[in-house]
């Protein structure tokens, strides 16, 4: 009779052990917004299967359960070069918003946000054709400008952050403008993961035009680091003509994502690294976790 209390206690711990075992191997269910488009093309899947697509957390491979086609709205804001050094691209870029708008079909909100001395909205986040056509009208070079794009980037990021839904997305069209942002590109890339939206971008490069400037390389890398770690895409041409299809295939493939359901074991501390690939020949995937998900 003396030990017999001790037996039960050492049963009870024994047991809770096992329950916190049981508890840390049950996996609970996650959401990511992807992509699949052809390697050659860029062309985008319009039917994905579970099979066809791999989701790593930390190099450990997810379960995953269920795709179906992303139907939920889809907060987009378009960054727009209006610097003086684009001028000369205006009018591609005018023509190049109303492309992406047309292949973007209902998809949104979107708001248009130039960048051209300071940022500036042209129009709030909306679905309507008529307010979005007056912000294209809005798009003319501010004389004596330079760009900063990456104070619109980190004041735009802040403002989607409060915006709920499970998906969002910055696209930037930019001429290439020297840049004269005071933002140090470390923050704007902090404000965009934390926001949660993709990072897509269009620019200009010039054959022959290398910036050697610390803002200069501060902006690639933004680019660059962005596009990357939030599941987005890069797109660099080297002549304004070419971005309306540019900006047509952003469209489309932010038109064409899927919800991807997948499974991770519980745990304390969240991955660091989320990545997505695709399992058919010729194509690549690429995406992020949803927004507003517990860690």
């Amino acid at each position: 009779m003396v030990h017999r209390p001790i037996r039960l206690i050492v049963v009870y711990v024994a047991a809770s052990l096992a329950a916190g075992a049981n508890l840390g191997g049950q996996a609970r269910e996650r959401v990511a917004y992807v992509s699949v488009v052809e390697r050659a093309t860029g062309a985008p899947r319009a039917d994905v299967q579970a099979s066809e697509i791999v989701i790593r957390e930390d190099d450990v491979t997810r379960e995953v359960l269920r795709v179906t086609p992303a139907t939920g709205p889809m907060p987009i804001a378009v960054l727009v070069d209006t610097s003086a050094a684009a001028e000369r691209t205006i009018p591609d870029v005018r023509s190049a918003l109303s492309a992406f708008l047309d292949a973007l079909g209902d998809l949104g909100p979107v708001a248009l946000v130039a960048f051209g001395d300071r940022p500036t909205v042209l129009t709030d986040y909306t679905n309507a054709p008529a307010a979005l056509a007056a912000g294209i009208g809005k798009v003319f070079a501010r004389p004596d400008s330079g760009a900063t794009l990456m104070e619109a980037v980190y004041e735009t990021a802040g403002g989607l952050a409060k915006r709920e839904s499970e998906r969002a997305a910055i696209v930037v069209l930019s001429a290439g403008s020297p840049e004269l942002s005071t933002v140090h590109y470390t923050r704007a890339l902090t404000r965009l993961r934390e926001s949660g939206a993709s990072f897509h971008v269009v620019t200009l490069s010039l054959p022959g035009r290398t910036a050697f400037d610390d803002n200069a390389r501060q902006r690639d890398t933004l680019f660059d680091r962005g596009v990357n770690e939030t599941g987005g895409t890069r797109r660099d041409v080297v002549a304004s003509m070419a971005f309306p299809q540019a900006m047509t295939d952003v469209a489309r493939v932010l038109a064409h994502q899927f919800r991807v359901v997948y499974a991770r074991p519980q745990s304390l501390i969240p991955p660091e690294t989320f990545e997505v690939t695709a399992t058919a020949p010729g194509f690549k995937a690429f995406g992020g976790v949803a927004r507003g998900q517990p860690r």
